[in-house]
């Protein structure tokens, strides 16, 4: 239940809800009640027991009890039986029948309406937080989970949360309100039947409570193999040209199958057992109406205490129940799936942002002066990635880091926006650590140009101006001409307002990545990080976003990752890595006399 209070927290405040939902819901039951009610002066119409009705010549004194409002009742219904006839008194009861069934329906519709409301403001206040927490993960964060599972949570388990939660709320908030109201109701028709029907009901709850537990228990793997389902469905659409390419369709069609198997097992074992609530509390329901019929038919049949009339509407009346404690027996159970997917948010939710501003974060106007990796150290788990690195970069030059794959330039990169946090030591930007600096000043000041064209499913305009709502367009396509994107953008459909498929698909390699340097060039900041910006293009594409890349790079300060020959022989200064550590230093022509790993390097053009 601690899962369910913290779901509970996304619903408040209670009063935009709760009140008013129960106005509605109590006018719904009242009438509701009511309707049974008017049966037995109607079944005493038609079966002629109009002398069974208990006389009331005078209209009572005001009072707010069931007592005031049948004598009410009996004394107009009386009058009309003797001043107009019986069809005219038939008449009456139909009239109330009809003015309360609308009543009770308008207040079911209005309750309804409170429930859409807050049903879809928990939505939004569920997607919003997951999407704002996974948005301010740090990349270390996405490293420990799969994207599936993150998918899962975001879609299903919300979706599954609200079908629950809300619901079950609902139940909760209507049903025993019913439930409440017609057992009054009852009580006051006959005390003696209905406390002899009160022994069924704990039966009934101890039945739903067990399979509730079970429930529990199986909802958990069934969210955590939809998560498996998902990543495996994402990474397959994602690499569907690998696929194609290494005939591997019958391998990956094999292992999704495999996946889909234990799922439905699963599934089903859910379904079978969630659905077995439901038909017991229907039997033990039919069960309770025919000892009913048993009891109440003796009374009747002896002359003791109830009519014909009054018992067929207890019956009826008695029917209402049915279907709340079913709805209240199916809410528990049902509730038992939203708690496993609820656990599954909160397991996101409750994750700390690790990366964050410290308490009494530093504001960071401009870059002045340099860039200084001070004694730093990172790792993964135990893993030491990089060690003791000492590196200085002066502002307006360019830095070259170059060695093999897994040598550590990337993460290496990755410290000084903190997409992770040093282990030992620190970066510093003009001799403050990055750690002690406002994090978006520090984002703010750099430009990010990777190997992979990371590009939204938008218009031209948006991924270029990326983050400003109504940019200028001048400044747009100042932007895309420097980085030699503004040809080929106004040749496509409809220009700059082209929409470019999920990542960038409507577009060539070359393109996509002369728009990622067109956005870097927009944002125009002082530090520029490229990340093997053109390892994964042809010849002829490679020329034209060198080309921009060198504009791009122009006055600004520069760390290259592992770039072509050509772009690396001008750095300012080249760091060759391997194994986490520095271990050559120093510009081109001094590394290549050297004969050492750099000059291998370049021999075998392993800038990878």
């Amino acid at each position: 239940m601690k899962t369910f209070k913290r779901l509970l927290r996304f619903v408040q405040p209670l009063r935009h809800y709760l009140p008013e939902y129960l106005i509605y819901t109590i006018i719904g039951v009242l009438f509701g009640v009511i309707n049974f009610a008017m049966l037995i002066p109607m079944l005493q119409i038609m079966f002629d027991q109009k002398d069974t009705v208990e006389p009331v010549v005078a209209l009572p004194v005001f009072s707010l009890s069931i007592d005031y409002f049948t004598d009410v009742f009996k004394y107009y219904f009386l009058r009309f039986i003797t001043e107009k006839g019986e069809m005219y008194a038939l008449g009456f009861v139909c009239v109330v029948i009809c003015g309360a069934s609308i009543l009770a329906n308008f207040g079911r519709y209005m309750s309804s309406r409170v429930m859409v409301r807050m049903r879809m403001n928990v939505l939004e206040r569920i997607r919003n937080l997951l999407y704002k927490q996974a948005t301010e993960q740090s990349l270390s964060f996405y490293n420990k989970r799969r994207k599936g599972d993150m998918l899962s949570t975001m879609t299903n388990d919300v979706m599954e949360v609200e079908s629950t939660l809300v619901n079950a709320i609902q139940v909760l908030l209507r049903d025993p309100l019913i439930i409440i109201v017609t057992f009054i109701a009852l009580f006051y028709i006959s005390a003696k039947l209905t406390l002899f029907t009160l022994i069924f009901f704990p039966i009934s709850g101890f039945l739903v409570s067990y399979i509730s537990k079970q429930l529990r228990k199986k909802g958990f793997y069934s969210q955590e193999m939809l998560g498996k389902l998902l990543n495996v469905s994402e990474e397959s659409l994602s690499g569907v040209r690998v696929i194609q390419g290494f005939t591997a369709e019958k391998y990956v069609q094999q292992k999704f199958g495999g996946l889909t198997r234990q799922f439905t097992r699963l599934s089903k074992s859910i379904y079978n057992q969630r659905e077995l609530a439901s038909p017991i509390s229907e039997a033990l329901g039919v069960s309770l109406v025919v000892v009913l019929v048993m009891v109440g038919g003796y009374m009747i049949l002896h002359g003791k205490e109830m009519t014909g009339s009054v018992f067929i509407t207890y019956l009826g009346l008695y029917f209402t129940i049915l279907q709340p404690a079913k709805n209240i027996s199916n809410a528990f159970t049902l509730m038992q799936k939203g708690i496993v997917a609820g656990n599954r948010i909160f397991g996101i939710l409750d994750e700390p942002v690790e990366i964050k501003d410290k308490p009494g974060a530093l504001p960071l106007t401009g870059f002045e002066r340099s860039i200084s990796y001070d004694q730093l150290s990172f790792r993964y788990a135990d893993q030491y990635v990089l060690k003791n690195i000492n590196l200085h970069i002066k502002k307006g030059t360019m830095v070259a880091l170059v060695g093999r794959s897994g040598a550590g330039k990337s993460t290496m990169a990755d410290l000084l926006p903190r997409f992770y946090e040093a282990t030992e030591g620190r970066v510093a930007i003009d001799g403050k650590d990055v750690r002690d600096l406002k994090l978006h000043d520090v984002r703010q000041l750099m430009g990010i140009v990777s190997q992979e064209a990371i590009l939204f499913n938008d218009t031209v305009t948006s991924n270029i101006a990326f983050g400003h709502i109504n940019p200028d367009m001048e400044k747009v396509k100042e932007a895309a001409r420097i980085a030699n994107a503004h040809e080929f953008i106004e040749q496509l459909e409809n220009g700059y307002n082209t929409e470019i498929g999920d990542r960038g698909s409507k577009l060539s390699g070359g393109q996509r990545q002369r728009l990622t340097i067109a956005r870097a060039i927009f944002k125009n900041p002082p530090i520029l990080i490229l990340d093997e910006a053109t390892s994964a293009l042809d010849t002829e594409s490679e020329k034209l976003v060198q080309d921009a890349l060198d504009k791009l790079m122009q006055n600004r300060t520069t760390i290259v990752i592992a770039h072509r020959l050509s772009t690396i022989q001008h750095a300012h200064e080249i760091i060759v890595m391997d194994k986490g550590e520095i271990i050559e230093r120093g510009r081109h022509d001094e590394l290549l006399a050297q004969q050492g790993v750099y000059r291998k390097l370049v021999e075998m053009q392993e800038f990878k």
